[in-house]
């Protein structure tokens, strides 16, 4: 007879994948063991291959339950019917909100991706790309012109999650700047670059 799936069977796996998300943050996925994550969640080794079969197993379980959630958050501002710059604005928010608590997460995702096979790897960055379409799409509301040039709206795209995907290594959450307010800054610049030329002060290129 098979075995029953515990009540908590899901509740018990969201424990694991948070604690070896920490592991794996701090010590890398090569350097942290199946033994020192079942000593992390007080439980023994053999119960921890009764929910995950391998190492690898929650490695992608860390990366894919974080970046499905900033795809899902994303996913739902960008239908809402607020003017593109609005939602642009929204989302910069709701992804520092899902950053600051699932810094380790983060920190897995950027560092540890070539740890996975091939065809895992493949499904998170599937998941990535729908995350950049998904500002891909916004930006093409804001600057309709540049529907014929996908490389220079990936590259906007790209600078705008880079200065938000990078602030696990310096943003203090108890310092004087909450989360909000950098977000709503990368926002603030991201839409500033996005304005077209002509509507632009020109600045002088500096002297070097």
């Amino acid at each position: 007879m098979a075995r029953t799936q515990a009540a908590d069977f899901e509740q018990r796996r969201e424990a694991i994948v948070a604690t070896a998300a920490k592991l794996y943050a701090a010590r890398g996925f090569l350097g942290a063991s199946m033994a020192e994550i079942a000593a992390a969640c007080k439980t023994s080794k053999s119960l921890i291959y009764h929910y995950y079969p391998s190492k690898e197993d929650i490695l992608f379980d860390v990366m894919d339950s974080h970046v499905q959630s900033l795809v899902e958050a994303a996913r739902a501002i960008e239908t809402g019917n607020n003017p593109a710059d609005a939602r642009i604005r929204s989302i910069a928010l709701a992804l520092m909100r899902l950053y600051a608590g699932a810094e380790a997460n983060q920190k897995v995702l950027l560092n540890e991706l070539g740890n996975l096979p091939a065809e895992r790897r493949a499904i998170i960055i599937d998941h990535q790309r729908q995350l950049l379409d998904v500002m891909d799409r916004l930006l093409l509301e804001v600057r309709s012109d540049l529907s014929g040039d996908k490389p220079r709206r990936r590259a906007l795209v790209m600078m705008f999650f880079g200065m938000l995907n990078f602030t696990h290594t310096w943003f203090d959450q108890n310092g004087p700047i909450r989360g909000s307010e950098i977000a709503m800054m990368a926002a603030e610049m991201f839409l500033a670059g996005l304005a077209p030329q002509g509507t632009r002060k020109k600045q002088k290129t500096p002297k070097i």
